[in-house]
This record gives structure tokens, C-alpha cells and sequence, in this order.
């Protein structure tokens, strides 16, 4: 039994081909690079792209000057913190030298009490 949508090859090959002239009709109906709609949206795309690239330009350029400024931020606390380490230095050479300054005094007062204490005990 022979299907009712069965076409014959003929048929199928001259719908082949409409649909290949069709196609060819449409692409051929399509604008050209000259046509004004066709530059007008080249241009518009053009803006966008020209845009686009100012405004990553721009956030470039903020980009590096926030680095610029983070960068001045940590030296400038680095050199503090370097400040407070020499301060903290000089503090503690400054309170051994007191140190070192008061030693032979307190000997000899050390010395004194002790000599003082051996004759008070001889005198009884």
C-alpha cells in the first residue's frame, strides 16, 4: 500500500530547489555594507564599542590611582611603625643606661649599709 504523502522524486527535488531559490532571494534581499540603516547601526555599534573602551579607560585609570594611593598608605604606615620600633629602641637603651648608671651607686650604697651593719654588731 502506497502512503497518500508519499511525493515522487520530481516533486521533492522542485521543492529543493524553491527552497534554495528562496533563500537565495532573501539573502540577496538583504541591505549591503553601503546601505544607510546598515552604516547608521556600524556606527551605533561603533559608538558603543568606542564607549565601552572610554569607560574601562576610566575605571583603569581609577583602578591605578587607588593602588597608587594604598601603596602611599602602606609605606606611610610602615614608616611609622619603623618610628615607633627606633623610639621604643632609644626608650630602652635610655632606661638601661639609668640602669647602668645607678649600678655603681646602689654597690656602694649596698657596701655602706653592710659595713654599717658589721659595726653596729661589733659595738654590742
Amino acid at each position: 500500500m502506497k502512503n497518500p504523502n508519499d511525493r515522487s522524486f520530481t516533486d521533492r527535488q522542485s521543492n529543493s530547489a524553491n527552497a534554495k531559490k528562496a533563500l537565495l532571494e532573501r539573502f540577496k534581499a538583504r541591505p549591503g555594507p553601503d546601505d544607510p540603516v546598515v552604516q547608521q547601526r556600524r556606527a551605533e555599534r561603533e559608538a558603543i564599542a568606542a564607549a565601552r573602551a572610554e569607560r574601562e579607560a576610566e575605571k583603569a585609570k581609577i583602578r591605578a590611582e587607588q593602588e597608587r594611593l594604598e601603596a602611599l598608605e602602606r609605606e606611610r604606615i610602615a614608616e611609622e611603625k619603623r618610628q615607633a620600633e627606633i623610639a621604643a629602641e632609644a626608650a630602652r637603651k635610655a632606661e638601661q643606661a639609668k640602669r647602668d648608671a645607678e649600678r655603681p651607686r646602689k654597690v656602694l650604697l649596698e657596701a655602706v649599709q653592710y659595713m654599717q651593719m658589721r659595726a653596729a654588731g661589733k659595738r654590742r
